[in-house]
């Protein structure tokens, strides 16, 4: 079965203290041979917060995911839901969980899937009735509840994959890339339903390679390289602490340069100079001069206030999918 979660009892009653954090990453360690995946991982998500988790290819993400599911035993360090361990069954029902890789039936309807999944949870009878009913009006497809799943858009099959991981009423969710592969508008069909669920109280922990979702649709952000946490806090705390306020200057030039011009950068992915500047209107004027003092002629120019891509690559030096 794909993505298939472990088979859980019927949910008991699990008492959450609001004071205590939702997901506590206590310290994790893992390595797989000569590779650190983990490297004393820690960082905690408050009840009812949204946190985008970020970090480059090969950074110890995947692994920091799945260890946060209890998937992966970590050779140290622990998880915890509401201040109970990750390997607690009772606790696991507090946790929901939908993966990059789409993890429902094709050859099932939509509804179908939802039921498949609702037992799987611990649903039964007139509960998972009604819960399958809220998931098919909370996504749109009340109309198409009796269609096979490999007939839909990329955009519907994530959002019967994101009401799958959903249909228990966990308190925490875990997504993994939910947007990958979708359309403008089902991405924002998709935040929206997300955004349903927050206001209720669930938090929520996203990873996503879209910069743009992680600083509009989260209250915190936490990058990490090399197995452990780099950068932890508000995109404007993020900024505060890392390049400051200052603005990015990126120009585009013709003809040939006789030298590099002193103080600029040159950005072969974008190419362009690239320099920060504390002051535009002080310091561009001879920023300008100094291009053109080497034989450049200046056929665009654009100032860019700072965000996360800056912050992002000023704490890795890389950008977010190499």
């Amino acid at each position: 079965m794909p993505g298939q979660p472990a088979l859980l009892a019927q949910p008991s009653l699990c008492v959450i203290n609001i004071e205590t954090p939702a997901l506590e990453v206590v310290n994790l360690w893992k390595k797989y041979g000569s590779n650190q995946a983990l490297s004393g991982t820690s960082f905690a998500v408050a009840p009812g917060e949204r946190l985008a988790l970020l970090g480059p290819n090969g950074a110890g993400k995947t692994t920091l995911i799945r260890s946060m599911c209890g998937r992966v035993r970590p050779d140290e360090g622990q998880v915890h839901l509401f201040g109970r361990s990750i390997r607690d069954p009772d606790v696991l029902l507090q946790l929901g969980v939908v993966p990059q890789d789409l993890a429902i039936y094709l050859d099932l309807t939509a509804k179908e899937n939802l039921e498949c999944f609702g037992q799987l949870h611990g649903l039964r009878s007139r509960r998972l009735r009604e819960r399958v009913s809220w998931a098919l009006k909370w996504i749109g497809l009340e109309d198409r509840a009796n269609e096979l799943t490999s007939r839909f858009s990329g955009g519907m099959k994530r959002r019967v994959n994101i009401a799958c991981g959903v249909l228990h009423r966990p308190s925490i969710l875990l997504l993994d890339e939910p947007t990958v592969g979708v359309d403008p508008q089902s991405r924002q069909r998709i935040f929206d339903m997300l955004d349903e669920l927050n206001q209720q109280g669930t938090s929520i922990v996203l990873t996503t390679h879209h910069l743009d979702e992680a600083e509009t649709r989260s209250d915190r952000i936490v990058i990490i390289d090399y197995g452990k946490v780099v950068a932890d806090g508000s995109i404007e705390k993020l900024i505060a602490t890392t390049i400051g306020a200052r603005r990015e200057v990126a120009i585009e030039t013709s003809g040939i340069l006789v030298a590099a011009p002193r103080g600029l950068e040159w950005n072969s992915a974008r190419n362009r100079f690239v320099c920060f500047v504390d002051n535009v209107v002080e310091e561009l004027p001879g920023i300008l001069e100094r291009i053109q003092q080497v034989g450049g002629t200046i056929t665009d120019l654009e100032v860019h206030q700072p965000n996360l891509h800056h912050v992002f690559l000023h704490l890795t030096g890389k950008e977010l999918r190499e």
